[in-house]
C-alpha cells in the first residue's frame, strides 16, 4: 500500500527536521523518512554553530541573518530544549597580515549591518584571559551563537510531530516514484510513499538521491574532526578561533587545512576544531588532522598543551564547490526539492532553510529570494 501526503521529506538531520517543523506549522501533511536513526549524520558529527562572523557579504550572509532571527524569534521559547546560547564569537589575529585582512572582512560586514567590534589585545584578554599572548587583535561579533546540534534536531523532529508529521525510521530510499518526468515520492523497504512535494535533504548524500532522478546534484563529502576535553572550569568564554579559518571555510582546496576554533559548552568540556579534507567518504582516523589541531588549538589558548582529551569524533560536511547551498525546487525534475550542501554552517542554517522551503511548498513567496541557491545552478551554461 502506498502512503501518501502533501510533503516527502527524506532525511532527518537538522535541514530535514527544520523542514518538515515548518512545513507541518504551515498544515501541510508531511512525511519524514530516515534512512537509520535521526541525527544520525552531520548532525552528530558537528558543534552546533550559528554563525554570522564567518560569512561573506552575499547571499549566505543573508539567509544567515534570516535564520539567526527565526532562532531568537519565533524559535526563541524552545530554546532550553537544544541549549541555545547567544554566546558570541572573537575571531583573533596573530599576524600583521591576518590583523589586516580581518579589518577588512569585519568593515565589509559592519556596512551589512553585522555587529562587530575591534578589541585591541588588552580589551581582547578582558574577554579571553586565557587566549594567547601573541594577539594582535581581534574582532568581537555579538551574534554569533551555539546549540546542542542532536538535541536541536530531535526536539525540532518532536515538535513537527506534535504538529501532525509522521516519521518513518529504518527507511532507506532505493528509488524514486516518477510519473513521466515527475518524482511522485519515494520506494524504501518499508513501502512506497507518495507525495506532491519530494524534499532531498540527505545531506552527504544528496548527490545519490538526484542521481536516482536523474538529475546532478554536487554536493561532496568533506571530512572534518572534533575533540572534546575533559570538564573544566569556565575558562573559553566564546566561541574562539584564529583568522585563518575563514579562509578555509572558503577553500576548495581537497588537502588538508586545519585552523583553530575553541570554544566551551554548558557541560564544562571545551570542543576543539577545525579541520577540513576531501577524502571521499573515507572515514579512517587520521592522526596527522587530530595533531594539528591540537597544536594549533594549544598555540591559540597555551592552558589547553595541560589538558586531557577525553575523546574525539568526526565526520563528513556536505560542501558544494560553489560554497552556498542546494536549495529549492529543481526544474529538471519536477517535483523534487533539495535543501543540502550547507557544508559546515547546516546547523545554523537549517531554520531558514525550512522556514524558506515551507512558505515555498505551501505556494507563498519565500521571504528570501531562493534564487542564488537553485539545484540547477551549476549545469546552467556560463554567460558568453
Amino acid at each position: 500500500m502506498t502512503r501518501s501526503s502533501d510533503v516527502l521529506i527524506i532525511g532527518a538531520g537538522i535541514i530535514g527536521a527544520a523542514t518538515a517543523y515548518f512545513a507541518a506549522r504551515a498544515g501541510l501533511r508531511v512525511t519524514i523518512l530516515e534512512r537509520d536513526l535521526p541525527a544520525g549524520g552531520t548532525t552528530s558529527r558537528c558543534e552546533g554553530n550559528i554563525l554570522v562572523s564567518d560569512k561573506e557579504l552575499g547571499p549566505e550572509l543573508e539567509l544567515t541573518q534570516y535564520s539567526l532571527s527565526i532562532w531568537k524569534g519565533e524559535l526563541a521559547e524552545h530554546a532550553a530544549l537544544w541549549e541555545f546560547q547567544a554566546k558570541g564569537g572573537i575571531i583573533v589575529a596573530s599576524h600583521e597580515s591576518s590583523l589586516a585582512s580581518l579589518e577588512r572582512v569585519s568593515s565589509a560586514q559592519r556596512s551589512s549591518g553585522i555587529a562587530s567590534e575591534r578589541l585591541d589585545p588588552a580589551a581582547l584578554r578582558e574577554r579571553e584571559p586565557f587566549v594567547t599572548e601573541r594577539a594582535l587583535g581581534a574582532a568581537f561579533y555579538p551574534e554569533d551563537s551555539q546549540v546542542q546540534p542532536i538535541l536541536a534536531a530531535a526536539q525540532l523532529l518532536r515538535l513537527a510531530r506534535d504538529a501532525g508529521a509522521q516519521l518513518v525510521t529504518r527507511a532507506p530510499v532505493t528509488a524514486l516514484l516518477r510519473s513521466g518526468d515527475r518524482v511522485t515520492g519515494a520506494r524504501t523497504p518499508r513501502g512506497d510513499f507518495s507525495a506532491a512535494h519530494t524534499v532531498n535533504a540527505t545531506g552527504t548524500w544528496a548527490g545519490e538521491i538526484g542521481a536516482m532522478a536523474g538529475v546532478s546534484v554536487p554536493v561532496l563529502p568533506r571530512r572534518g574532526f572534533v575533540l572534546v576535553t575533559e570538564p573544566l572550569p569556565p575558562m573559553v568564554r566564546h566561541k574562539v578561533y584564529a583568522a585563518e579559518y575563514v579562509d578555509n571555510v572558503g577553500s576548495s582546496d581537497e588537502g588538508l587545512q586545519a585552523s583553530p576554533v575553541v570554544e566551551g559548552t554548558p557541560a564544562g568540556t571545551i570542543l576543539i576544531g577545525s579541520s577540513r579534507e576531501r577524502v571521499g567518504f573515507d572515514d579512517r582516523v587520521s592522526q596527522t588532522a587530530l595533531r594539528t589541531i591540537a597544536q594549533n588549538a594549544i598555540e591559540l589558548f597555551p592552558f589547553l598543551e595541560r589538558t586531557r582529551i577525553l575523546r574525539h569524533y568526526h565526520g563528513f560536511r556536505p560542501y558544494c564547490p560553489d560554497h552556498l547551498p542546494v536549495i529549492g525546487h529543481d526544474p529538471r525534475a519536477p517535483g523534487l526539492w533539495h535543501a543540502a550542501g550547507h557544508e559546515g554552517a547546516g546547523i545554523g542554517l537549517s531554520a531558514g532553510t525550512g522556514k524558506l522551503l515551507a512558505q515555498a511548498l505551501s505556494g507563498a513567496e519565500p521571504e528570501l529570494p531562493l534564487f542564488p541557491f537553485r539545484p540547477q545552478r551549476f549545469s546552467e551554461e556560463a554567460p558568453a
